[in-house]
C-alpha cells in the first residue's frame, strides 16, 4: 500500500535543482513538467521490472509533496500553505523510449511500478519549505543527497504556478525533482530514497522507500516504436561520461555503451578524440603487491623512469605534506573548483555540492586530487571533509590550494598534501564544480583512476598504463642505488661509482647474482 490515496494527478517537475541542471548542462528560467499515470504508483518493498530488451533504467529520488486544502490561481507566497504533507518518491524512467515519447515521458516514465512512493507522510504544518532533505542510496551506497533550500523553483512556486491553470486537488502529488546523482540501475541492485526534516524538531522522516529490481521477460511486441538507445540517452542516463566510462570498467555497462560514449565525445571533439595509449588495454588494478612495491620506491626515482618515456609535467608542484614523512599511494578520485563567481556559487555552492559528493563518495584507497587553480587564498578542505575521507578510507588527500582547520586536519591520520593552511571558507574563491572529470591540479593533468604516489619530495602521476614497467624499473633503480650508497658509506669514490662505470656494474651484477651484498671496498 502506498501511504496515500490513488491521487488524482501526479505531476512531476523536470528540472529543478543546480546540481542536476549542472549536470544537464542547462538551466530552465521557468519550471517544466510532466504527468504521470497513478497506475505508475508503487508502494515500498516493491520491485520493479527492467524490461526485456531495455539496458537504461535510472532512478531519480525526489521530495514528493501532496496537496491538502485545494489550489486555484494562488500565489507563490501562499502556495506552501496548500501543502498538507511531504513524502520520499523515486521516478523511475526508461531511457531507451525516450526518443519514442518525443519528450512526454508517457511510457519512459509511466510504467507500471515506476513511482514508489512512501512509506510513510511528513505533516507538512509547522516546517518550512526549505526544511527537507532528498537522500538515495544503491546498494547501501549513498548517491544522492541534497536540500529544499537549493531548489531553483521552491514549492510554494510550484503550488502557484500549476495553479494558474488548473485546480491541484487534495491528495495531487507534485514530484518536485531530482539532484545530481541519478543513474542506471541494473537486475538485482536495491534503490532507498529517504526524505527527512533534518533539523526539526524530532528530525520526521519517512523512512527508506525501497524498491528492488528484476529482469522482466516479457518481450515488447512487433508493433508500436521499440526501445532504442544512442549515444545522448547513454550519456545521460548514466549522468556523465565520466560515470559511463566507470559502469562499463566496473563492468556495470556494455563495452557498445563505452564505444558509443566515447564516438560521441570524439564527434564533438571532446576528450575522446584523443584515446590514451591504453584505451583497447585491460582494466588496470592496483593490487595490494602493486600497492606495496609502489609504497617501497620514492617519488623522485618513480620522476627518473617517468621522464625516460617523456612524461615531463607529471608532478604536481607546490605541494607538501601535513606530517614529515608521510607517503601516500592510491587512485585518483578528482574534483575540479572554479574561480568564485556570486550567481555560480548561488547555483552551485550549496546543498550536496560537488565538493561533498567527492568526499561523501571516495573509495577506499582513492586519493582525493582537488583543482584549486594553485590559488592557496582559501582553504579547499577542512576538519570535517578530511575527517570524512579518513573515515571512508581514503588514501590521502591532494590540493593545490588550502587548507582550512590546518591543525585539526594535521591531527588526523590521512595523508594531506597542500600549498599550506588559509582559515577563509570555500567561496571566498572557488565554486565547487564537479567531480571524476579531467583536472589540472598544480601544473599535473590528473584523470580518475591515475596512480597518485607522495612523499617528502612532493606527489607525482602515473598513467594506469605505465603503472608496471615505471614501478619495475623503479624498485631496480633503488635496489642499485642502495647497493652504490653502500659503497660510499663505506669509503668509496663516487668517480667511476655514481653513475656505475663498467667495472663497479660488474661487480655489482656479481653480487646480486650471488645473492651477496657485500660491503665493498674503495677499488674497482
Amino acid at each position: 500500500m502506498t501511504p496515500i490515496a490513488t491521487p488524482g494527478k501526479i505531476i512531476a517537475v523536470h528540472l529543478n535543482y543546480p546540481s542536476r541542471a549542472a549536470q544537464r548542462g542547462r538551466t530552465p528560467a521557468q519550471p517544466s513538467y510532466f504527468l504521470k499515470p497513478a497506475s505508475s504508483l508503487a508502494p515500498t518493498g516493491a520491485t520493479l521490472e527492467r524490461p526485456a530488451g531495455t539496458e537504461l533504467l535510472a532512478f531519480e529520488g525526489e521530495i514528493a509533496i501532496v496537496i491538502g486544502d485545494p489550489a486555484r490561481r494562488v500565489s507563490p507566497a501562499d502556495g506552501w500553505r496548500h501543502v498538507a504533507s511531504v513524502t520520499a518518491a523515486n521516478d523511475f524512467g526508461l531511457y531507451d523510449l525516450r526518443a519514442a515519447d518525443k519528450g512526454s515521458n508517457v511510457r519512459s516514465k509511466g510504467g507500471d511500478g515506476f513511482t514508489p512512493i512512501g512509506p510513510a507522510l511528513i505533516p507538512a504544518d509547522g516546517l518550512g519549505e526549505g526544511d527537507w532533505r532528498v537522500r538515495t542510496w544503491v546498494n547501501g551506497e549513498l548517491v544522492q543527497s541534497d536540500t529544499s533550500d537549493t531548489l531553483l523553483f521552491p514549492f510554494g512556486r510550484l503550488v502557484a504556478d500549476l495553479s494558474q491553470l488548473m485546480t491541484l486537488e487534495t491528495g495531487d502529488v507534485i514530484l518536485t525533482g531530482t539532484p545530481a546523482g541519478s543513474s542506471v540501475v541494473l537486475p538485482g541492485d536495491v534503490v532507498e530514497v529517504e526524505v527527512d526534516a533534518p533539523d526539526a524538531p524530532g528530525s520526521p522522516s519517512t523512512g527508506r522507500l525501497v524498491t528492488t529490481i528484476t529482469q522482466g521477460e516479457a518481450a515488447f511486441g512487433d508493433f508500436g516504436s521499440a526501445p532504442a538507445v544512442d549515444d545522448l540517452q547513454r550519456v545521460e542516463a548514466w549522468g556523465s561520461e565520466a560515470a559511463l566510462a566507470q559502469a562499463v570498467a566496473a563492468g556495470r555497462a556494455s563495452a557498445a555503451g563505452q564505444a558509443s560514449a566515447a564516438g560521441q565525445a570524439s564527434a564533438a571533439g571532446g576528450p575522446a578524440a584523443s584515446a590514451s595509449p591504453a584505451a583497447s588495454a585491460p582494466a588496470f588494478e592496483l593490487t595490494d603487491e602493486l600497492r606495496a612495491a609502489i609504497d617501497g620506491v620514492a617519488v623522485a626515482t618513480l620522476s627518473v623512469a617517468l621522464r625516460k618515456r617523456g612524461y615531463h609535467d607529471v608532478f604536481i608542484e607546490g605541494v607538501s605534506a601535513n606530517h614529515p614523512g608521510d607517503r601516500l599511494v592510491g587512485r585518483a578520485k578528482t574534483l575540479r573548483f572554479i574561480p568564485f563567481r556570486p550567481d555560480l556559487f548561488a547555483d552551485h555552492g550549496g546543498g550536496f555540492n560537488a565538493q561533498k559528493l567527492a568526499f561523501d563518495t571516495v573509495e577506499p584507497g582513492e586519493v582525493i586530487v582537488i583543482e584549486a587553480r594553485g590559488e592557496r587564498g582559501t582553504g579547499t578542505v577542512g576538519d570535517v571533509l578530511a575527517l570524512r575521507a579518513q573515515v571512508r578510507g581514503a588514501a590521502g588527500i591532494v590540493t593545490d590550494g588550502g587548507v582550512r582547520d590546518f591543525d585539526a586536519v594535521a591531527g588526523f591520520e590521512i595523508p594531506v598534501f597542500s600549498q599550506g593552511p588559509h582559515p577563509s571558507v570555500l567561496g571566498r574563491r572557488h565554486v565547487p564544480w564537479e567531480v571524476d572529470v579531467t583536472i589540472a591540479c598544480g601544473g599535473a593533468a590528473v584523470q580518475p583512476g591515475d596512480v597518485i604516489v607522495g612523499d617528502g619530495d612532493g606527489v607525482i602521476v602515473i598513467p594506469p598504463h605505465l603503472v608496471e614497467e615505471v614501478v619495475a624499473e623503479a624498485v631496480a633503480q633503488e635496489a642499485e642505488e642502495a647497493w652504490v650508497a653502500e659503497q660510499v658509506a663505506g669509503g668509496a669514490s663516487v668517480d667511476g661509482l655514481f653513475p656505475m662505470n663498467a667495472a663497479w656494474r660488474a661487480r655489482f651484477e656479481a653480487e646480486r647474482a650471488a645473492g651477496d651484498g657485500g660491503q665493498g671496498d674503495e677499488r674497482a
